[in-house]
């Protein structure tokens, strides 16, 4: 996948994400698209871990696993800004 198929489906990652988990998160288009972009890293990483695939192009898993991972980002950055 090159760097701007990682830029688009990161930035509709971390739409959905924050379309998910709505609320005071840092904002801005260049933070959704880092959020959505590590969900992908994060998504690809758990979901290769338990033998389920990885984010391997532009595709509906790819997406699902990398909306995945940025909710679970955004679901630690809030228990961490709690603190």
């Amino acid at each position: 996948m090159g760097i701007v198929s990682w830029i688009v489906m990161g930035l509709i990652a971390g739409i959905l994400a924050k379309f998910i988990m709505p609320g005071e998160d840092p904002g801005g288009l260049f933070i959704t698209i880092l959020i959505g972009v590590a969900g992908g890293f994060v998504g690809g990483f758990i979901a290769s871990m338990l033998g389920l695939g990885t984010v391997s192009g532009f595709n509906v898993l790819s997406l699902l696993l990398a909306v995945g991972g940025a909710v679970l980002l955004l679901f630690i950055y809030r228990i961490i800004k709690k603190k």
